[in-house]
């Protein structure tokens, strides 16, 4: 019986409030999610979108990022990051990583920073790696030094916290969300951006559908364009399934965190293998281990028992578009080349069976043992 990285578990309420929209009982469903995704992050505003790139790509928009302008981003995140920077034709600079937590490296970001002063800076894009932050505090105090907006890709952060409080309500100038992340398909798509900041709300909430005003609420389809936006928005179905999702995220993430409690005593004496480093709250959204040789090799004994796994990520220096478009060496991000060849994500969702947890561990302990 094959177990996969990621299943998705559908109930009766999903399908319930999917037929009211059906039935046209919902008709505000996309103001429904925002206003219970504010609710539960502890945000301000949220804007729905019809996925997390569209989400990240609107927040583009909003801090109105334009030709030549400049965005620094980890160098080990999912393509969606600096792709949405070079469909403005603004550029990409990477930085390494650090080899625990495998987010960006706060010190090289601040050296960085303080060599490379310049007026098109315009952002620092962050992204929460498995369900675990960067130093935030520390984060911020660098941002307000520099005078840099901070944009948190929190795809594989939804519900996760900071000392306590959500991702997405921390200080951030935007937070975006994915609700059917890297290799975590949903049966749905969706994705949210949110922000304090009434000004990049307003701004975003524009844009989201071609920049279409409605001047006369009385002749509905006279409409006018004041602005050069795009299609964004969330379909309604997408949104009532999310919204349902959304009320149990909470019991998911404690579940995750069960999961990696059982995992983190099953392998903590199994050889080759490192456990994940926690350094605060973590929601184990991914539960990523390293094997210190032959990961590959190691990731397909695991599938010949029937085991998907997972790698979050390839690092984006060893990607041909930007390899080639930045003249980067396979030798230039060091830290993430190096976990790079060793990460591997283990499946961990609320819909995995205590049976299919002790297989997972059984499997990863035989293929370990007979390693040399």
């Amino acid at each position: 019986m094959k177990i996969p990285f990621y299943r998705v578990e559908v109930g009766g309420d999903e399908r319930e409030k999917i037929d009211e929209v059906l039935d046209g009982e919902a008709p505000n469903i996309i103001e429904e999610l925002e206003s219970a995704f504010e609710s539960y992050i502890g945000a301000k505003y949220a804007v729905a979108t019809s996925h997390g790139t569209s989400a990240l790509h609107l927040a583009m928009l909003a801090i109105d990022l334009k030709r030549g302008d400049k965005v620094l981003c980890s160098i080990n995140t999912f393509p969606a990051i600096p792709e949405v920077v070079r469909h403005f034709d603004a550029e990409p600079i990477f930085i390494d990583i650090d080899p625990t937590l495998f987010t960006i490296d706060l010190d090289k970001l601040e050296a960085h920073l303080a060599e490379h002063k310049s007026k098109k800076l315009k952002a620092v894009i962050v992204s929460h790696i498995a369900g675990q932050s960067v130093d935030l505090d520390r984060l911020y105090t660098i941002a307000s030094k520099y005078d840099v907006k901070i944009i948190e890709d929190a795809s594989d952060a939804l519900g996760a916290t900071y000392k306590g409080r959500k991702i997405g309500s921390t200080g951030a100038a935007i937070t975006c969300f994915d609700f059917s992340p890297h290799l975590r398909r949903n049966v749905c798509n969706g994705g949210m951006m949110v922000s304090d900041d009434e000004e990049i709300i307003e701004r975003a909430k524009l844009l989201r559908y071609h920049a279409l005003t409605i001047e006369d609420e009385t002749l509905s389809y006279v409409y006018n364009v004041s602005d050069i936006g795009s299609e964004y928005t969330i379909s309604p179905l997408d949104a009532a399934m999310i919204l349902v999702q959304l009320e149990k995220q909470d019991e998911i993430i404690a579940r995750q965190q069960e999961i990696a409690s059982i995992f983190n005593k099953k392998l903590a004496n199994a050889p080759h293998i490192t456990l994940p480093v926690v350094a605060g709250d973590h929601a184990f959204s991914l539960y990523i281990i390293k094997i210190d040789k032959n990961r590959d090799s190691f990731a397909r004994e695991l599938s010949n028992r029937g085991i998907e796994t997972g790698l979050h990520y390839i690092p984006l220096h060893l990607l041909n578009y930007y390899k080639l478009k930045y003249s980067l060496r396979i030798n230039d991000f060091p830290v993430a080349l190096r976990n790079f060849s060793q990460v591997l994500s283990l499946p961990n969702y609320a819909a995995l069976s205590d049976k299919e947890i002790k297989e997972i561990c059984d499997a990863i302990v035989e293929v370990a043992s007979t390693r040399v």
